[in-house]
């Protein structure tokens, strides 16, 4: 079987999107894998499949893949991916709506900017001590969609992303599920870089936008910042995540960046 695809990325986290509307693909963990394997296949953070919206609640639906093959809930650059692959595919105008396991994503379009809401964010913890081997550390935590945690570091470029990153990505203090961690900079007011280690890639991603949402949030708990914050990732984009904070709750999060077709493809299944 043939796959036509295209490949998108935002920020620098990329994706692979295809369009399953008439219901006929279905792919595997292991198909899902070797599709997003670097050397062996295309190449990606993830994959997202176009399929029909059968509750009602949103104009069209996804199916989301990590690059591992598991499935995830949420994800914000993707969402911003997405909504520009249903805008071209579909010849949506200026507002799609789309059904993802943690909620319904409303996105529009600013030429190649989109913005996209999240969910609404929940389980935030302060100030947890939590063991590490370099001893203890203050890590924060947020549920954007997906669960994060997020250290203040003071030099993001010192950050051990990928080792710590996986040791709190798999900490005790976070099973079951385990957790995204995402390593934050103070580079001024309202103004942060982040470094992100995602759960089903395994490693660091050059973006995550329910990762910054997080940190960005946490941030004006911790920092004091208002809402719009400007995020800056290593992929050298910066995107903006804008929020209303209720107390200890925090609502209409919206998250703004680029989403950028790369190239359009054939690939045997």
């Amino acid at each position: 079987m043939i796959l036509e695809f295209t490949k998108m990325s935002g920020a620098g986290n990329d994706f692979i999107l295809a369009d399953n509307r008439a219901g006929n693909l279905q792919l595997s963990p292991e198909q899902v894998t070797r599709l997003c394997h670097r050397q062996f296949g295309i190449g990606a953070d993830g994959l997202m499949l176009l399929v029909p919206c059968t509750s009602g609640k949103a104009d069209w639906a996804w199916e989301f893949w990590n690059n591992d093959g598991s499935r995830a809930e949420m994800c914000g650059n993707g969402a911003r991916c997405f909504a520009r692959y249903i805008q071209r595919v579909t010849g949506a105008s200026d507002r799609v709506t789309f059904e993802t396991v943690a909620g319904v994503i409303t996105a529009t379009f600013h030429g190649e900017r989109v913005t996209v809401n999240l969910t609404p964010p929940h389980s935030l913890r302060l100030n947890e001590q939590v063991p590490l081997s370099t001893g203890p550390a203050a890590i924060h935590s947020l549920n954007t969609g997906v669960p994060h945690a997020v250290l203040f570091v003071p030099d993001a470029d010192k950050a051990m992303v990928n080792q710590l990153g996986a040791e709190v990505r798999y900490h005790a203090h976070f099973k079951p599920k385990g957790t995204n961690v995402n390593f934050a900079q103070v580079l001024g007011p309202n103004h942060i870089r982040v470094r992100t280690y995602e759960r089903g890639v395994e490693g660091e991603t050059l973006a995550c936008g329910t990762g910054v949402s997080a940190a960005a949030m946490i941030a004006s708990r911790v920092h004091g910042f208002t809402s719009p914050v400007k995020v800056l990732v290593q992929g050298g984009d910066t995107l903006e995540v804008s929020f209303q904070s209720n107390g200890d709750t925090f609502s209409n999060v919206c998250l703004n960046g680029p989403a950028d077709f790369v190239f359009e493809g054939r690939v045997e299944l």
